[in-house]
């Protein structure tokens, strides 16, 4: 236990201290890096007294040089992982005069064909995004019709246009004529969707038709389940699924195999108001939202496969549209009315865990529809104040964006201005 004599015996060359054993020096070397090194080959320090100044000033360098490498590692995930921008206003505005105020109809498409067709009371334009030129496709005449659903087939060759009266039509653009009318229905049709030759309606009639436009006898199917107007529908990417939202508060999800057989996937009611709102996930295939309307304003993320409610939030609006985002996990929300926030507003939302990356809106009146451009970049939301407006919200990352927003660590951990002393 005598430190001072332990230690003389191994470092001491006189014959007087060494040992048999000791006086090998392979020996002696080992244990003199054993009790007098640490495991990093430093000098090992017995009972040093922590809290002397030199101590002291030591650790603060220490920390202060850990919170120095903490920074750069931020600063380099910051790098690899940069921050868009998001636009503070519309990139284009277009006057929509006679734009329906229905919360209903769904009377904006926009094509692969780089053609928006839009109804605007009882005329349908198309807008052609690469010249801007406008083209009158169809006028209705009299007071009581118009078009109430409006969508490009997949290789934008036909455009599908319902109406109030319960016509269904189909539109070669290319000649500006009718290809033909196709029946079934005997309300207002405010929700088609196209999956490849088939094209489904649901009417105000409570159903929904599956119509082969390829055949004479179009008609493949006819579902009623719904208890009243079903006011959305949407296909999966894959074509293999199909959601329908009704203004009875319900979400059906079908199999496009078993349709013909009226049986349902699943059969959803945790809305408390209609389900017009419908998108499927990109980049999850089994993965759906859905929004709820005024006495609800929820947005819903499905797991289609299990039939089970993922994730839920209010955003206490109308929930008039839904757009994903295919080039970053977010999802785009249009709004109507609303007693508390977010009224007419778009709202961004990171995926999956739905925190708000940001909102937007200059309407000044309710959202009624949302579409997104061909390339994904770029969604119009169409208002009840008479306008479309083009808002480039779902671009690329660019250069110099990381200035523009603040990371989730750094919000809680400034390393540059935090002094920890």
């Amino acid at each position: 236990m005598d430190l001072d004599k332990a230690h003389t015996l191994l470092t001491s060359k006189t014959p007087q201290f060494n040992t048999r054993l000791l006086g090998q020096q392979a020996y002696r070397q080992k244990l003199i890096e054993n009790l007098s090194l640490d495991s990093q080959g430093r000098p090992f320090k017995i009972m040093v007294f922590r809290g002397s100044p030199k101590s002291s000033r030591k650790s603060i360098r220490f920390v202060d040089e850990l919170r120095q490498e903490v920074a750069a590692i931020f600063e380099k995930d910051c790098k690899q992982t940069p921050y868009r921008c998001i636009p503070k206003g519309e990139k284009r505005v277009l006057d929509a005069p006679r734009l329906r105020n229905d919360y209903y109809s769904n009377i904006m498409s926009w094509g692969i064909n780089n053609i928006l067709a839009v109804a605007l009371g009882p005329e349908l334009y198309l807008w052609n995004s690469e010249d801007q030129a406008v083209h009158k496709l169809l006028q209705v005449r009299g007071g009581n019709d118009w078009p109430t659903s409006v969508t490009w087939s997949e290789d934008a060759s036909t455009l599908a246009v319902g109406y109030m009266c319960s016509n269904l039509q189909l539109w070669d653009v290319e000649s500006s004529k009718l290809i033909r009318s196709l029946q079934g229905h005997s309300g207002r049709i405010a929700s088609t969707a196209w999956n490849g030759h088939i094209l489904t309606s649901g009417s105000r009639d409570k159903f929904i038709i599956n119509h082969d436009v390829r055949a004479a006898n179009s008609l493949a199917s006819c579902i009623k389940r719904h208890a009243d107007e079903v006011c959305g529908l949407k296909w999966s990417t894959e074509g293999n699924r199909l959601a329908s939202g009704g203004n009875e508060n319900l979400l059906y999800i079908w199999e496009a195999s078993k349709m013909s057989s009226s049986k349902f996937l699943h059969r959803l009611s945790d809305h408390c108001a209609a389900v017009k709102a419908l998108a499927w996930c990109p980049y999850q295939n089994n993965v759906l939202a859905s929004g709820g309307g005024l006495s609800d304003g929820c947005i819903k993320i499905w797991n289609t496969e299990k039939g089970i409610c993922i994730n839920n939030i209010e955003t206490k609006a109308q929930i008039c549209g839904l757009e994903w985002n295919r080039h970053h996990k977010e999802i785009l929300s249009g709004h109507g009315y609303s007693i508390r926030e977010n009224q007419n507003k778009l709202c961004l939302w990171r995926y999956p865990s739905m925190t708000k990356v940001g909102e937007l809106g200059n309407h000044k009146s309710r959202i009624i529809n949302l579409c997104q451009s061909p390339d994904g970049i770029t969604v119009i939301s169409a208002g009840a104040d008479e306008t479309l407006r083009f808002w480039d919200v779902f671009g690329p990352p660019t250069a110099g964006a990381g200035n523009s927003m603040v990371s989730d660590l750094q919000g809680l951990l400034s390393f540059r201005t935090s002094l920890l002393r």
